[in-house]
């Protein structure tokens, strides 16, 4: 059996293979995810399991260089911004590395999830409880 924290053998196997800057997406219940990306469905019910949980354990197994948020986070959902970037002060203390954090238009967020290895779906229900991790290196 598997020794580390994270025991989902799909997002195992997609952190495994990410690159420098590579990226996956981990998002609420309600964010459409494209057809031709990897779906990680781990969403039960309303708020199980809740993003910060994920993004929690997904963290501890991927090394962080960026992540971008929805820049309507800030005013409709600030609660879920807030515990997000206080996760990722504590993270930066873990992995020695600044995080950068970059804001974008929910239309945008959208379309940069074209590009991502896999997106995590989850059972949040909050707005705009979604986040791009961009991978880096651990050297």
């Amino acid at each position: 059996m598997k020794k580390g924290i994270l025991l989902n053998s799909n997002i195992t196997s997609v952190i495994a293979k990410l690159g420098h800057t590579d990226h996956i997406t981990i998002a609420d219940a309600g964010l459409p995810i494209p057809q031709q990306v990897e779906r990680i469905d781990l969403a039960v019910t309303h708020g199980l399991p809740d993003f910060m949980s994920v993004l929690n354990v997904v963290t501890q197994e991927m090394q962080i260089e960026k992540v971008i948020l929805a820049g309507e986070i800030t005013t409709i959902n600030p609660q879920m911004e807030q515990a997000i970037l206080t996760h990722l002060k504590a993270l930066e203390l873990t992995q020695g590395k600044a995080i950068e954090v970059e804001y974008c238009s929910h239309e945008s967020f959208k379309q940069l999830t074209r590009d991502s290895k896999a997106v995590i779906r989850t059972g949040e229900c909050s707005p705009f409880a979604n986040v791009i991790l961009c991978s880096g290196v651990t050297f």
